[in-house]
């Protein structure tokens, strides 16, 4: 029935920021950019590796989350990467506040944690 993930959507409060924020600092490629004027709101269609994987919404006023990461919904977007230390250092280069790495205690795989514009955690995650 289900072979993959089709893509993940985020709704943004910063049009701008986020759109900077995941193209300039994580290096997603623009397959397509919309606004949609009847509902004054922007879509942004990513892609990673030639890949389509995310779509950024914006919309007016779009309530904040409830709590982080423990709120009910989709708690953390997450990206495999060769190694966390130098992706982490790279985001920091770019201004991004990485969390200490830390080390996943069933498979011994390192990661860590960052947030999007938004708030959002995003994780990188030892591939």
């Amino acid at each position: 029935m289900i072979t993959s993930i089709h893509h993940i959507a985020i709704i943004c409060s910063d049009y701008a920021k986020s759109k900077s924020f995941y193209t300039e600092v994580l290096g997603l490629k623009v397959v397509a950019e919309h606004y949609r004027a009847e509902r004054k709101s922007y879509k942004l269609d990513l892609a990673l590796r030639d890949q389509y994987v995310i779509e950024i919404f914006s919309f007016p006023d779009p309530p904040k989350r409830a709590s982080r990461p423990e709120a009910c919904g989709l708690r953390h977007l997450a990206f495999a990467v060769d190694d966390v230390e130098t992706s982490a250092m790279e985001l920091k280069k770019k201004g991004v506040v990485v969390e200490a790495t830390r080390i996943d205690a069933f498979t011994g795989k390192k990661f860590a944690f960052f947030a999007d514009p938004d708030d959002l955690p995003i994780e990188i995650y030892e591939a």
